[in-house]
């Protein structure tokens, strides 16, 4: 189909990829930090992830741009800038995904522990590792696109519902607006916009977007409205998680356990307020949430690896070697799944972790400053390369991945 048939009426039905991107790049790790900004700052900081929310529409927007308009993925534009930058995805995607598996499987099992315990931990974060490897294995793009859909309206009904339950100050909400810096507040400032929704995942939005047949710039103003309705939702979740956190710890004064488990916190807190049942939907809601950011990212960066494969073995005009069903692409889903599972038993090495840390830091830097360099250079045709507001917006996007990259390279040298 091409732009000329897309009607403003049913361009709404073509949704899918945003969607999927939404879903992947917000994890529990990202609700609890912005549960955390709102106990201690109250919606002071709601202006700050409203900008993080336009921020990342810019860098996915910029993505969606680059594969459309030239016909080619994310990683054949790096290839383009010399080989630096597939030596550093190739060092990083391996690294990342292997410590990765075990984080996502961790979390993910958190929330079957506490609805499940009739296993450990350990055990749910196994069986979780597998459930996503065979959810992807054996379905094709349009069944995992459902498969996103579905866990994201649990989490739409249960994040957003929680929200509602807990009554927004709406005054409070609205002077939240301004742009305001209360004591102390620069680092969790920084982290909300930055963090939330923004992974190696908004890489893959351009893969997403060519699995479901999106080809050529026509389709560059569905994917535009893809893209943003895609991160509005992360907006929304993101805003409701920091109501949540205003109206239920800010106010009582109750403080979250660090990472992932700070939301088993918060389901001892509701459950104490509001009852089991609201209790056990939330848990309910946190495996969407977890759940849909693994199968996302087994499902994403394995295309962007089977990609790099391509591109390594020459062969990157081959589908069999870089598609959904191509070696590349089922060896990285096994390399997401079964070796992490070593870390679950063993914690994680010292060494692996700082390299794991020093790598991802310097991601988003990466992406935002290389998509600056793709969109505004001859490899973009010109009446599609960045104007002042995108090339504004990506600039803004790269400053503060820097500073963002600095504070978390100064904390793993520290």
């Amino acid at each position: 189909m091409m732009d000329q048939d897309v009607t403003p009426k049913n361009r709404w039905k073509l949704l899918g990829p945003g969607i999927v991107v939404a879903a992947t790049g917000v994890g529990a790790g990202d609700l609890v930090a912005t549960l955390i900004a709102g106990s201690r700052f109250g919606y002071a900081l709601l202006w700050a992830a409203i900008l993080g929310t336009l921020l990342k529409i810019a860098l996915a927007e910029g993505v969606g741009r680059w594969s459309l308009s030239t016909g080619r993925t994310i990683f054949e534009g790096w290839s383009s800038l010399g080989p630096w930058a597939s030596i550093y995805f190739g060092v990083y995607v391996v690294i990342w995904g292997f410590v990765y598996g075990a984080t996502g499987m961790t979390a993910a099992a958190l929330p079957l522990a506490a609805l499940f315990p009739v296993f450990d931990l350990i055990t749910w974060a196994m069986i979780a590792g597998v459930a996503g490897l065979v959810l992807v294995w054996f379905n094709s793009y349009p069944v995992f696109e459902k498969i996103m859909t579905a866990l994201v309206a649990v989490m739409f009904v249960t994040v957003v519902g929680l929200a509602v339950l807990v009554t927004p100050d709406i005054p409070s909400m609205l002077r939240g607006l301004i742009p305001m810096l209360p004591e102390g507040a620069a680092y969790y400032t920084l982290g909300l916009i930055g963090g939330v929704g923004g992974t190696i995942t908004m890489a893959a939005y351009g893969y997403w977007i060519m699995a479901k047949g999106w080809r050529g710039p026509e389709w560059i103003r569905v994917m535009r409205l893809d893209n943003r309705v895609g991160y509005i939702v992360t907006g929304i979740f993101v805003i409701a998680m920091l109501i949540v956190g205003a109206e239920i710890l800010y106010a009582a004064g109750i403080a979250l356990g660090g990472g992932d488990r700070g939301l088993l916190d918060l389901d001892e807190v509701l459950r104490e307020r509001f009852g089991n049942v609201v209790g056990t939907l939330f848990l309910v809601g946190f495996f969407a949430t977890t759940f849909s950011s693994l199968i996302g990212v087994w499902h994403g960066v394995s295309l962007m690896f089977a990609d790099f494969f391509a591109h390594v073995t020459k062969r990157q005009g081959d589908e069999a070697v870089r598609g959904e069903k191509s070696p590349a692409f089922r060896g990285y889903l096994l390399w997401l799944t079964f070796p992490p599972m070593m870390l679950l038993f063993l914690g994680r090495p010292f060494g692996l972790i700082v390299a794991y840390g020093v790598l991802g830091a310097l991601f988003m830097p990466f992406l935002a400053l290389t998509l600056i360099w793709l969109l505004n250079s001859a490899r973009t045709p010109k009446e599609w390369r960045s104007g002042w507001l995108s090339n504004g917006m990506l600039a803004a996007a790269a400053a503060l991945f820097c500073v963002l990259a600095g504070q978390e390279l100064l904390g793993l040298l520290g």
